[in-house]
């Protein structure tokens, strides 16, 4: 395949898509996970025809593999840079005791959900915990472009943003740990003790956080010596690159025979928040956030292509399930499941943090339902659990990548009409728009 003809077809068709979603009034992202079941099938057809001999769907896999990877390096990095310090002083307790409270309700009701599930059809257990630990992402884009499109303001919106600014970065944690414990439950012969169940575990996390802390003070003390914004946009593209490689090498380290699962997502949003974090004076918190929107007009035909490939990742992966013949009505029970379970742990997790917190009646209503969109950071952990060696011999990676996905286009169609009518609700909407 002509990676780079196919890379430049999948961003015209991406970018296309967005005028006809525009139509329809629904999220970018829509369209092109859209596009990329379109060229999914496409390629599975021709391999179809050539009898396998042009490998579309392999080099289709790899490309999605290395794009995910970088991608979701640069989704963690603008996680971190939510992640400040004085922001979190700033929005106090209160808005922490809700993200933790809606996040940790979320786990255990989709694992509690799915455990049962699989104890039913005779499924592994791992996939209830992996799901369990992706549940908690929140994709804030959809919720932000509910807001900006009607210029909606109060006290909903003031306490939606700092929770969906840390959901993520507490799913990231959560997501670790349960990846660790899914790992040592598919793979053969390991045994349950205090080292595989809590210090590997705790390995991992510490060493993807003290990777990024390092690379993040690096960054701040090289960014120094250039001063244009090109060179200081090159600068933090190259260290979270840097991160990637890091941790993916040291993946390659075996413990007891068992590879290392360092979390890039982890180590890129400490890159993120310790750059953040070391501006202190003005002026530096100036450069620094100037820096941020700098990357963040580069990545835009990143994250496109990342939510392309994704859509070519649903059906390359219900192809090799039907190829494995696995019971696709058994997957689909999955993710209804998981869509159900997620939903009442989002929305009661919310529910009871905001009880506990003594919000208004409308908050304490609504605040959930603005909690349900999912997107970029659930599909790129997906796609790490996708790539993990230990959940590809049960498939059970592609189980989930497949739910995850079909969850998102769900989710995406409904997530901004859902938060439009929480925001009219609480009549936070500008009538005048």
């Amino acid at each position: 395949m002509n990676l780079v003809l196919f890379v430049g077809i999948l961003l015209v068709l991406g970018l296309a898509s967005t005028r006809l979603m525009k139509l329809f009034k629904l999220p970018n992202v829509t369209g092109y996970l859209i596009i990329g079941l379109l060229a999914a099938l496409i390629c599975i057809l021709i391999d179809r025809f050539s009898n396998g001999s042009l490998h579309l769907v392999t080099d289709l896999n790899n490309l999605n593999n290395t794009v995910s990877n970088i991608a979701l390096g640069f989704i963690a990095l603008a996680i971190g840079e939510e992640f400040r310090l004085i922001k979190i002083k700033q929005y106090g307790k209160k808005i922490i005791t809700i993200t933790f409270f809606q996040a940790l309700l979320t786990v255990i009701v989709v694992d509690i959900a799915l455990v049962i599930l699989c104890l039913l059809f005779d499924l592994p257990y791992n996939i209830a915990l992996c799901l369990g630990a992706v549940a908690t992402a929140t994709a804030p884009a959809a919720t932000l472009m509910v807001i900006h499109q009607y210029n909606a303001k109060g006290p909903l919106v003031d306490i939606l943003l700092p929770v969906v600014a840390f959901d993520d970065a507490i799913g990231l944690i959560i997501f670790s740990i349960s990846i660790a414990i899914s790992k040592l439950i598919v793979t053969p012969g390991s045994t349950i003790n205090f080292i595989s169940l809590v210090l590997v575990p705790l390995l991992e996390i510490v060493g993807s956080l003290l990777v990024g802390f390092i690379l993040g003070i690096l960054l701040h003390l090289m960014i120094k010596y250039f001063k244009s914004r090109n060179n200081h946009v090159t600068m933090i593209i190259a260290f979270t690159l840097l991160g990637i490689g890091t941790i993916t090498a040291l993946n390659l380290i075996k413990i007891n025979g068992e590879s290392m699962d360092f979390s890039n997502l982890l180590c890129c949003m400490m890159i993120g928040a310790t750059y953040n974090n070391m501006a202190h004076k003005d002026k530096d918190v100036e450069i620094m956030e100037r820096d941020f929107s700098l990357v963040d007009r580069w990545t835009p035909f990143l994250f496109m292509l990342f939510f392309v490939l994704s859509g070519t990742h649903l059906v390359t992966s219900f192809h090799e399930m039907i190829e494995q013949k696995i019971n696709i009505l058994l997957v689909l029970g999955v993710f209804v499941v998981y869509l159900i379970a997620r939903s009442l742990g989002k929305y009661f997790g919310a529910f009871f943090g905001c009880k506990i917190t003594k919000q208004s009646k409308d908050i304490t209503r609504y605040l959930g339902l603005t909690l349900l969109p999912q997107a970029g950071v659930a599909i790129g952990m997906a796609n790490q659990i996708a790539s993990i060696e230990a959940f590809q011999a049960n498939q059970t990676g592609n189980i989930i990548i497949t739910c995850v996905l079909c969850a998102t286009l769900v989710y995406e169609l409904i997530g901004p009409l859902l938060t439009k009518f929480a925001l009219n609700k609480t009549g936070e909407i500008d009538k005048t728009i």
